[in-house]
């Protein structure tokens, strides 16, 4: 399984594909703070979500 985006690492990758969330497309309409209540997802993770979802825009 590769990483949704470089650098947020394995578990929340995981964690993401359980959600539905396997692409940056699939975060467009969601609050990326509830992804903090995903285990294996920390605030690393949505940060770096967060730059990469900035920079695509």
């Amino acid at each position: 399984m590769e990483p949704l985006v470089p650098g947020i690492g394995m578990p929340a990758t995981r964690a993401l594909a359980l959600a539905g969330i396997t692409t940056l497309d699939d975060l467009r309409d969601r609050d990326l703070d509830d992804l903090l209540r995903l285990h294996g997802v920390g605030p690393k993770a949505v940060r770096i979500l967060r730059e990469a979802l900035a920079a695509r825009d």
